[in-house]
């Protein structure tokens, strides 16, 4: 069974540097992250080989969290070879990410 990729500060440049990723900044207290964790589990199964599915957990990976300027979480970002293309602040649907991640691959 695939999984998500945890990131963190040794591992996110070299994760995200090929390819397409979806990248969930979130928090283990924080509801709407809850609320699609299910998501982003069943994306990281349906998109293995095609798109890289992450997560960083802001509590424990701070650093990348004021790096990127998370204000708010959820905060889902999308990459392409290494560049943000787009993102999504709050919870959203399966379907919103599937169409944002199709689009890139």
């Amino acid at each position: 069974m695939a999984g998500y990729i945890e990131l963190t500060g040794q591992n996110f440049d070299e994760t995200i540097k090929d390819g397409v990723a979806l990248i969930d900044f979130w928090a283990p207290w924080c509801g709407p992250c809850r609320m699609i964790a299910p998501i982003i589990d069943k994306l990281a199964e349906a998109y293995e080989g095609k798109a890289k599915i992450c997560k960083v957990n802001t509590d424990e990976q701070q650093e990348l969290a004021e790096k990127f300027g998370i204000r708010s979480i959820p905060t889902i970002y999308f990459y392409k070879d290494g560049q943000k293309v787009d993102e999504i602040v709050g919870a959203s649907t399966e379907q919103e990410f599937k169409n944002k991640l199709d689009s890139l691959i």
